[in-house]
This record gives structure tokens, C-alpha cells and sequence, in this order.
């Protein structure tokens, strides 16, 4: 089991008891080894520093104790952002209707890349209408995926915080 994998499988339980849902995990070996821990509160409001914080505090412990890397790291916690990763299947179908662009690992339909709106999932397959044309990628091949900063993102982003902020 590679590394990421295994860290995922042991934050997964703890960020869950926290009430926050595990978006990502990544280990950057580019300059000092750094693993970043992308999380989302799980019930959807806008996380914020001290959750970053909480989230830090305890996922740090249990790093510590399990060792799963055994080189020195830096340990970053992040939100996923507005123009956030893709990464589980029921993102593309909690995000339909906003514009993505997704990169496979090998071809589909003759082409690596693909930039439209998501039109969410058949189950296994994630739908996009690129340009008005109905793509199916199967959800496998998918290396990289984020939905794309436009001012329909921004105005849904606001709209849900709005909603948010009134539900508390």
C-alpha cells in the first residue's frame, strides 16, 4: 500500500469523529517532503483556520504514533477551496452543473482532456457536455479533475454560505 493510501486509511476514522469528511491526501517530494491533508467540514459550512487547527492537533498525534512515513515531513492541513479537486465519484455528481476540466490517464474518445460543464455520473462514468457534446469518462480513468474558477462558481459559493450562515 503506497503511502498516501495508508494515511488516508488511518485519518479517515479520526477526521470523521472530528465531523470533518477526508477530500485528499498527497505527499510532495518536490524540495522537502511535504503531506498535505485536504479536508471539508461534513456538514458543508466553510471551514476556517481554528478547523484547520483542530484538525492539525489531533491528526499530528496520530501521525506521530502510527509513523506512517519515516522520513521528516511537513504536515499541511487545507480546505479544498472554491476551485476545488475532484476526487470522489459523488463530487462529480454534488457539482453538476458547474464547469470543470478533467485529465485522463489515457485516452477517451481520442482526447486526454476535457473542459465543460459536469453533468454528474450514470454510476460508473462521470458526465461532462463539452461544447454541447455528452462525454461518459469512466471515473477510473480520471488522473486529475478541479472545478474551474468562473463567476457562476463564485455566485453558488456565496449563495451557499449565505444559507449557511442563516441555518446557524
Amino acid at each position: 500500500m503506497d503511502q498516501e493510501r495508508l494515511v488516508g486509511k488511518l485519518v479517515r476514522p479520526a477526521l470523521q469523529a472530528l465531523d470533518y469528511d477526508l477530500v485528499r491526501v498527497q505527499l510532495s517530494t518536490q524540495g522537502d517532503l511535504r503531506l498535505q491533508i485536504m479536508a471539508e467540514r461534513s456538514d458543508r459550512l466553510e471551514m476556517t483556520v481554528e478547523d484547520c487547527a483542530t484538525i492539525s492537533r489531533n491528526i499530528s498525534t496520530l501521525l506521530d504514533a502510527e509513523d506512517p512515513i519515516s522520513e521528516a515531513y511537513t504536515l499541511e492541513i487545507s480546505s479544498p477551496g472554491i476551485d476545488r479537486p475532484l476526487v470522489r465519484l459523488n463530487d462529480y455528481e454534488r457539482f453538476a452543473g458547474l464547469e470543470a476540466r478533467i485529465e485522463c490517464r489515457l485516452l477517451v474518445l481520442d482526447r486526454k482532456n476535457f473542459s465543460g460543464i459536469l453533468k454528474g455520473t450514470d454510476g460508473t462514468n462521470v458526465l461532462i457536455d463539452v461544447d454541447g457534446e455528452l462525454y461518459e469518462i469512466p471515473f477510473t480513468q480520471i488522473y486529475r479533475a478541479k472545478l474551474t474558477l468562473t463567476d457562476e462558481l463564485i455566485a453558488a459559493y456565496q449563495n451557499a454560505n449565505k444559507r449557511q450562515k442563516v441555518l446557524r
